[in-house]
């Protein structure tokens, strides 16, 4: 198979590439200036970096290249979104026609470009299947009562926060929601709950957007989410089994039961 590869920050789009290698697939990369690590170059066919806004480049470098299925893998940081964001023509009129600006209708309008050109974007997860979160407890360590009371709270709140697209990740105390991820990211979000419950134990829930497809966004945790856990006393993280990415995994799992923490992957709802 040949893909495309839009590549954004951190080990996913590594990995992607990695397993893409295993598998036999061609890819050419296309990588985010602002975002993607250098090592992309290293593992794909071919590599071209583009600024963040260049969606006129972007489609004439996925047809120069003949490729028709393109698969997004790795974070743009949503405020780079805002902040660092540089639209071209093409770009521009696709923001002067959207009714909101979210994560959401930006990357809803840039596919039905794509598709309009006969590109097709494929979920993100397509090179990753065996990476992604299993249901049940993963680690040693369970959650007791009070930690199984407060995911239940939590996916109700993360599940309503996921639907209205402004982040992934709740942080609760107690059956009470702390702190909710907005722009700042879940590592943020974390130590700013630490700082308002005096001590007590935190439990972190992600979830996926509550939409069919894992076309972008994917929700990811890995190794380095477990010391700013142990840092900010967040004992347990729910994620959504079959949805979420776990980078690292053996290493993350091996981790969190050092530090008794529980990682447990919950069924995806109807």
């Amino acid at each position: 198979m040949r893909y495309g590869l839009i590549a954004g920050n951190g080990r996913f789009p590594l990995l992607a590439l990695e397993s893409a290698r295993r598998l036999g697939h061609d890819v050419t990369v296309i990588a985010i200036e602002e975002e993607a690590p250098p090592e992309v170059e290293k593992l794909a066919a071919r590599c071209h970096w583009i600024s963040l806004g260049a969606l006129t480049k972007l489609i004439d470098i996925l047809k120069s290249e003949g490729i028709a299925d393109v698969v997004m893998c790795g974070q743009i940081k949503h405020a780079s979104i805002f902040s660092s964001i540089r639209p071209d023509w093409r770009l521009v009129k696709l923001l002067a026609s959207l009714p909101s600006k979210n994560t959401d209708g930006l990357i809803g309008g840039v596919i039905r470009v794509l598709e309009d050109e006969g590109i097709h974007l494929r979920d993100s997860t397509t090179l990753l299947k065996p990476l992604l979160a299993l249901p049940g407890a993963m680690t040693a360590r369970k959650p007791n009562r009070q930690e199984q009371a407060d995911i239940d709270y939590g996916r109700r709140v993360a599940n309503a926060l996921a639907g209205v697209d402004v982040g992934q990740s709740v942080a609760v105390c107690e059956r009470s929601c702390v702190a909710l991820e907005a722009m700042e990211g879940t590592d943020a979000m974390l130590r700013r709950a630490a700082g308002l419950v005096n001590g007590r134990p935190l439990t972190l829930v992600k979830m996926a957007r509550r939409r069919e497809h894992l076309l972008f966004d994917v929700p990811v945790v890995g190794a380095a989410t477990i010391p700013v856990m142990r840092e900010t006393g967040t004992t347990v993280a729910a994620i959504e089994a079959g949805r979420t990415l776990m980078l690292d995994r053996e290493e993350m799992l091996a981790a969190a039961n050092q530090a008794g923490i529980a990682i447990v992957g919950l069924e995806v709802e109807a």
